[in-house]
């Protein structure tokens, strides 16, 4: 699933968001399913049964049923099942399938796309289609990344990115302070060095490059609408020397700052 195109993705009848009624209950067909169903609980409290294997049920779990599955499920009248469910195929020969069932914890993005690709398929804007089987697509991806990260690494690793793109932000905010190193990577709880290779693994450029590119956007910004001169802007910016940021802005835009002005 992972590497077939989006556009292989066809969706069937059958998608919604509800939540069952006090009676509702989905009793098993003699026929196995035709295609695949991507089935979340929401809220609720019940039990589904995949291939004569019960699983209790309750907010983050979430199956992804197959072609020739057999199920069934019933919930309790008091704490209803609140459900996604999407039924489709994908029109490529696929490899690397989600597992059956899991249990997430953390819910956030998953349902944040379940709710996108919920709400494309109802109102049905411009794109639609085309951007429903990008979000389907996108459901499956999370899942696989779910199976195959390991829970603490992957919550190492969100707490990583997120503290390297709050540093990014910082800088991008305050352009014209003059950013050690040894500062920044203090501020995100790492090492200068390790602070360094994840900046650039991360963000795609080095750290030294993101502070000169910031300076030179907000240099290009306060000349073209602040009304501020070419040594203004070299001032504000923590520039000591106006050729050295003439030379390095005409490095970065192909223009020298009095042109831009």
């Amino acid at each position: 699933m992972l590497h077939a195109s989006a556009s292989s993705y066809v969706l069937k009848p059958g998608i919604a968001k509800i939540t069952c009624e006090p009676n509702w209950k989905w009793l098993k067909r003699e026929k196995p399913l035709e295609n695949f169903d991507l089935f979340y609980v929401w809220s609720g409290e019940g039990q589904v049964v995949l291939n004569d294997q019960p699983y209790e049920v309750s907010k983050g779990s979430c199956f992804l049923f197959r072609p020739g599955d057999h199920t069934s499920a019933t919930h309790h009248p008091q704490k209803p099942l609140t459900l996604t469910y999407i039924h489709f195929n994908i029109d490529a020969d696929v490899t690397a399938i989600p597992k059956p069932y899991r249990q997430l914890t953390e819910t956030v993005d998953f349902e944040h796309l379940l709710a996108r690709f919920v709400r494309l398929h109802v109102t049905q804007p411009f794109g639609a289609e085309v951007e429903t089987q990008l979000v389907l697509k996108q459901l499956m991806i999370y899942l696989l990344r779910d199976e195959l990260e390991e829970p603490q690494d992957r919550k190492l690793s969100q707490q990583l990115t997120m503290s390297v793109h709050e540093v990014a932000n910082y800088i991008r905010q305050n352009p014209g302070l003059s950013h050690r190193i040894e500062d920044l990577a203090k501020r995100a709880q790492l090492s200068p060095r390790y602070f360094s290779v994840k900046f650039k693994e991360l963000i795609g450029v080095s750290v030294q490059n993101y502070i000169i590119r910031s300076r030179i956007e907000r240099a290009e910004h306060l000349l073209h609408h602040a009304g501020m001169n070419v040594t203004e802007v070299a001032d504000a910016l923590g520039y000591r020397d106006i050729f050295f940021f003439s030379r390095q802005f005409k490095q970065y835009t192909g223009r020298s700052p009095s042109e831009i002005r």
